[in-house]
């Protein structure tokens, strides 16, 4: 992919302003990367509503409104996580679409399961058919490039889905 953020922006403010949708982020690895990267392009408030940063289990339960049990029954890092926090985003926002991250930045939290490097990512369309997508990725390198990989991956994976 290379495409650099800011380019990936302006081509989803693009998407979103032909729609008239509004954007949500949800975001646990990133610490609200994703929205900066949006709110660094003039004019992002005709297309970006929020961004929940939502570093917590509990930040994720009180802002997206996730159960404690789900959160319990399959760990921060996780497909029905990603997933729920990106159709909260939508749901507790004026956005018609969401991205969520949710991932194991490091260089230390790692596990044999979901070592250092994996995230989780969730978006939910509206639309005539709601939809929501997840998908799991490894990046290598610190925790920099992690999270940088992170929010290329979330805006790029955005637009081919609202294709």
């Amino acid at each position: 992919m290379s495409t650099t953020t800011p380019q990936l922006v302006e081509q989803l403010a693009e998407r979103l302003m032909e729609k008239g949708w509004m954007l949500a982020t949800a975001e646990s690895c990133t610490g609200g990367m994703i929205a900066a990267a949006c709110t660094d392009l003039a004019g992002s408030s005709n297309w970006f509503d929020r961004g929940f940063v939502t570093y917590s289990n509990e930040a994720k339960q009180d802002m997206l409104g996730l159960p404690q049990a789900l959160i319990a029954a399959h760990g921060a890092v996780s497909e029905p996580v990603a997933r729920a926090m990106a159709s909260g985003a939508v749901a507790h926002s004026r956005a018609r679409c969401s991205v969520a991250v949710t991932g194991v930045a490091g260089p230390g939290g790692g596990s044999e399961a979901k070592p250092v490097g994996t995230v989780w990512f969730g978006w939910h369309l509206e639309g005539d058919s709601p939809q929501t997508h997840a998908e799991c990725l490894r990046f290598d390198g610190d925790r920099a490039q992690v999270r940088q990989a992170t929010v290329r991956h979330a805006l790029h994976r955005l637009l081919q889905l609202m294709a």
